[in-house]
């Protein structure tokens, strides 16, 4: 048994404890009082928060129309390739810097203005699922164009963010504020991790805090962690042989898979009961009378915590082992991504609770409820009302939310926060053809708007209050521990670019 990337191959990646980062902070709190002087005097004594806020209204047509040609893009991980420009152009247009290609991935860029710290960073993502192509109808259509669809909203994600900078950016020229703000573009949030290999190649190392948010049927900026994830295909190859003439000849792959996965079902009932482990075939053969000699299932398994994921996962190695052995055929596997444990800051996130308050819920005229009311027939479970989607969920710190995002290696390094906004007629669960519909339309347009309201209102409190930025730097540092250690769970590997291949992982000798 070999694996591409074993768990004890990992080279750690040690990030510098916040002693320099605290320097720098130090420095902002000496300079800041008369740069925040100038903060309202430079833009006409306008409050900066209404600025950004009137910035993006302004301009929401625009941003709107963006988020709609990524939506009619729908291109999956790494292979973002025009959805990428069209936003790197709108942020160059506006002055940004921009260094394209960052950490080995084509898709993945770095807009950058101003000068100074603090740097405040701004996540923008923008890849669609495989397999969810659906129209702008309330009901089931598939598009003939493309197979895929933005079932996570990461068209709205990544214009609501840009949108968000574009304003934030505005203010800080027109104001005179010190600072510098970046926009991480992120390819493959879904099942790529494309955000690991830009922490693991340092380029959040300067930063000193990052917000992002995420399209959802609700608004809310309650805290919560989530679950450490990693994936790998495991590719089993035995003999082919007539299955019904010579079966002694053979070995089949996908009796590999099978008593691999049999194994791994009987595994759930001895793993903490947090834990997630989901997998599906990718290659099984091609005919009933051909015994395969190539069989591959890929794999997620999740848990809280990070270090006890190690553990799990190496549980389920040891399975594909066993039934490597037990059927007569071999395996290795690849790891195909990874997405460390969340880690919450509570410091920002009433920043940016407050701010949500401020900006408010989502609010739908006639057309938007007759849309709204004909997609709540096909849901499986009872839908709250659809007459708005306005109401802002009390602020709570919660526990662990049952999914994963790779933003959770950001939040490892750098204090970090996000948010959620009705881009979904509520009741719309994610990675469904229903938040496909409703992400391209008004309805996801209106929440995108709300969102990057919020994120620049945030910008601007972390700009102008360096007691927030001292406490979510102090609250950080406290939840790493003082032992922390950077680890990333894709290890040394380069990023998968052609993951969403169809052809990845076939035959080979």
């Amino acid at each position: 048994m070999t694996g591409s990337l074993p768990i004890d191959g990992f080279r750690p990646y040690p990030r510098p404890m916040r002693t320099l980062r605290t320097f720098r902070l130090n420095l902002f709190l000496l300079l800041a009082g008369p740069l925040l002087v100038g903060a309202s005097g430079g833009s006409g004594g306008m409050d900066p928060k209404l600025r950004v806020s009137d910035h993006v209204e302004r301009h929401r047509v625009a941003y709107g129309e963006i988020a709609q040609r990524i939506w009619d893009l729908a291109e999956v991980g790494y292979q973002e390739v025009e959805s990428s420009a069209l936003l790197k152009s709108s942020l160059r247009e506006a002055g940004f810097s921009i260094a394209a290609g960052v950490a080995g991935m084509p898709t993945a860029f770095i807009a950058e203005y101003g000068s100074g710290h603090p740097v405040i960073a701004v996540l923008a993502e923008f890849d669609a699922l495989p397999g969810l192509s659906q129209t702008r109808n309330p009901e089931r259509q598939t598009r003939d164009d493309v197979a895929a669809g933005h079932a996570c909203g990461h068209h709205l994600f990544g214009a609501g963010s840009v949108a968000a900078a574009l304003a934030v950016a505005d203010w800080l020229s027109a104001s005179g504020t010190r600072g510098t703000l970046r926009v991480y573009g992120s390819p493959a949030e879904e099942g790529g991790a494309g955000k690991a290999y830009l922490v693991r190649d340092g380029l959040f190392d300067d930063v000193d805090a990052a917000l992002h948010w995420h399209p959802s049927s609700n608004n809310g900026a309650s805290i919560h962690g989530m679950l450490a994830n990693k994936s790998a295909k495991f590719r089993f190859r035995g003999i082919s042989a007539h299955a019904a003439a010579a079966p002694e000849r053979a070995r089949s792959a996908l009796d590999g898979v099978e008593a691999m996965n049999h194994m791994a079902n009987l595994l759930r009932e001895h793993v903490p009961q947090e834990t997630r482990i989901h997998y599906v075939i990718t290659a099984g053969g091609h005919a009933p009378n051909v015994t395969p000699d190539f069989a591959e299932v890929f794999y997620y398994v999740r848990h809280p915590k990070t270090e006890t994921l190690h553990e799990i996962f190496e549980r389920v190695v040891a399975a594909a082992e066993g039934a490597a052995k037990g059927t007569g055929t071999r395996v290795d596997y690849e790891v195909i991504h990874g997405a460390n444990e969340l880690v919450p800051n509570e410091a920002l996130g009433r920043a940016m609770d407050a701010n949500l308050q401020r900006v408010g819920g989502v609010r739908y005229n006639a057309a938007d409820k007759r849309f709204a009311r004909e997609l709540r027939k096909s849901f499986l479970a009872e839908a709250p009302p659809v007459e708005s989607a306005a109401e802002i969920e009390t602020f709570t710190i919660q526990g662990v939310y049952p999914g994963s995002t790779d933003v959770g290696d950001v939040s490892q390094v750098v204090p970090t926060v996000g948010l959620s906004t009705a881009t979904w007629v509520p009741g719309t669960p994610p990675h469904s053809w229903q938040a496909v519909a409703s992400g391209g339309t008004e309805i996801g347009n209106k929440g995108m708007i709300n969102a990057a309201k919020t994120l620049a209102m945030t910008a601007v409190d972390l700009y102008t209050r360096p007691d927030l930025l001292e406490s979510a730097i102090a609250e950080h540092r406290e939840r790493i521990g003082p032992d922390f250690v950077y680890r990333p769970l894709v290890g040394d590997r380069a990023p998968p670019l052609d993951y969403r291949n169809p052809s990845t992982g076939g035959p080979r000798p």
